[in-house]
């Protein structure tokens, strides 16, 4: 797919500004499964040697884990693109039990609302050619968590992802948020635990440190290709710039440094939408 010889590439994203720290071993970032989900989660998960999946903790109506933020290819319009889901067991629904309410209709509506806001780009083509093994999911499975990771995997492949992806709920953890991070760390075997902003803002750094993890933080600039990165889906930043320099703007930001001190964290609980 062509490139934009127009656009101008952003800086690369921000992963602390200390030196950098040998021995790191495998990187691991933990995630809900979002639906289209934004260039700054896009980032994180791109920098990760593995992708844990979060979906044994309970969905969040009001999170990006059924719907995506849309922006137009001109003006600064935007819009909500949602699935509509049922939760079986009310709020207390985890993830990985979210259905579809109607998945056929969800499949038309989320190629229609693409098709209408992005088929003036001159990277739409080959965009809708991806898209159709996860159109084609609609008609096998009702999950919204399997949906949505599906488009997230779109979206990493697009940019030349190799790691590999594993869910929560096939390892075990204990409970309490930070305890949770650190067990899944230590049962795939990861060195370093990559964090968003949200992350940095609750999780205890000592308990990592305390069984030999690292953590790291990563933020994204606002400027070039990383316009819009923490509000609006990386579809947006795909059909703007072209799949080769958001993924050559992301390749860069994959080269983090520096640690996650407790200093620099607030440990409050925040409501949802955990980890950052």
């Amino acid at each position: 797919m062509p490139t934009s010889g127009s656009s101008t590439l952003g800086s690369p994203a921000d992963f602390s500004d200390q030196p950098p720290v040998t021995g790191v071993g495998l990187v691991c970032a933990i995630h809900q499964p979002n639906l289209l989900p934004r260039l700054s989660t896009l980032a994180k998960l791109f920098a990760a040697d593995v992708w844990v999946v979060l979906d044994d903790v309970q969905h969040a109506r009001r999170d990006y884990q059924h719907r995506a933020r849309l922006g137009a290819l001109h003006g600064d319009t935007t819009r909500w693109l949602s699935l509509p889901t049922h939760l079986p067991n009310g709020r207390a629904t985890l993830i990985r039990d979210a259905r579809l309410a109607d998945p056929a209709r969800s499949r038309r509506r989320l190629e229609g609302v693409l098709r209408e806001l992005y088929r003036a780009s001159p990277f739409w083509p080959l965009f809708a050619e991806q898209l159709v093994p996860l159109l084609g999911l609609f008609q096998v499975s009702d999950r919204t968590a399997e949906i949505t990771k599906a488009s997230t995997l779109l979206l990493l492949g697009a940019l030349g992802w190799t790691g590999r992806v594993v869910h929560s709920s096939d390892l075990s953890a204990g409970a309490g948020r930070t305890k949770r991070l650190v067990d899944l760390c230590r049962a795939i075997g990861a060195g370093t635990y990559l964090c968003g902003t949200g992350g940095s803002r609750y999780i205890e750094p000592d308990r990592f440190a305390d069984v030999g993890i690292g953590v790291r933080q990563c933020t994204v600039p606002t400027a070039g290709v990383w316009a819009g990165a923490r509000s609006l889906s990386a579809v947006h930043a795909l059909l703007l710039h072209g799949p080769g320099l958001v993924g050559e703007t992301i390749r860069e930001s994959a080269t983090w440094t520096g640690e996650v001190h407790a200093s620099s964290c607030t440990r409050a609980v925040r409501a949802r939408g955990w980890p950052g």
